[in-house]
């Protein structure tokens, strides 16, 4: 690998959503690029990794550390100074106050760009694996069909079967109920009625296995049909977080 190859220091007016995406396209197109050079399927699946690893670790950092302001308040208590520099002194007996006000703090100092871009992170580091793929699958407009299963006395037995799992290739199909209720919570994707375009659907996510699973659990079972599509915030979200809309690594 050349130096050519390595992507640049982020600049540091960059958003850490376009710096997250371009980061996660270099890496996606470096597996590729390693794929074809090294021979074997396992020297170029190790090597991949390690890439992975040193390119998101910077990222993972910022993300998991510094932006969170619980922890920047424990840092803070522990070396005794002032998270912002001017202020009460933070206690260590006192974390979540000094959280609190960590954040106060900076909805006085953020203007709309880096408010938003706090959003996308928070958002952003909840998010697993799996759930990325789901909303790039739902990036492109499309809907897809969701149930409920739901016996007498409305009891919920399954919530939000849907097979934009499968379309998204998840690593745990059994988990998309959970991955949509979680997105569904962020604002992420919006669950709304059926659609009747999509009828066909509805039948052929009658006989997944969760499904059936579900509705043989009770003996008088009906399926409420719904409707996943990106929401608005998920649109704006995406599209500040897009992998693919950097052409180019700086």
């Amino acid at each position: 690998m050349t130096s050519d190859d390595l992507p640049a220091v982020p600049d540091a007016e960059d958003s850490l959503p376009q710096r997250a995406g371009r980061l996660a396209g270099w890496a996606a197109r470096t597996g590729v690029s390693l794929g074809r050079r090294l021979p074997g399927v396992e020297n170029a699946t190790e090597s991949l990794r390690v890439v992975e690893r040193q390119v998101l670790s910077g990222l993972r950092k910022r993300l998991d550390e510094v932006d969170d302001p619980y922890v920047v308040a424990l840092s803070a208590a522990s070396s005794g100074s002032e998270p912002d520099g001017a202020g009460e002194v933070v206690l260590a007996a006192e974390p979540l106050r000094a959280a609190m006000k960590e954040l106060l703090d900076r909805s006085v100092a953020f203007d709309r760009d880096r408010a938003r871009e706090y959003l996308y992170a928070t958002v952003l580091r909840a998010l697993t694996p799996d759930e990325a793929r789901i909303l790039a699958v739902l990036s492109d407009g499309d809907a897809y069909p969701a149930v409920d299963v739901v016996a007498r006395g409305e009891r919920i037995l399954l919530r939000n079967a849907s097979t934009v799992g499968k379309a998204a290739g998840v690593i745990l199909p059994d988990e998309v109920p959970s991955y949509l209720t979680r997105l569904a919570g962020l604002g992420l994707v919006d669950i709304t009625a059926d659609d009747p375009a999509l009828s066909s659907q509805y039948e052929i996510l009658a006989t997944d296995e969760l499904v059936r699973t579900a509705s043989a659990t009770a003996k008088r079972v009906k399926l409420v049909r719904h409707t996943v599509r990106l929401s608005r915030f998920g649109a704006r979200f995406w599209a500040a977080c897009d992998p693919a809309a950097s052409t180019r690594i700086r």
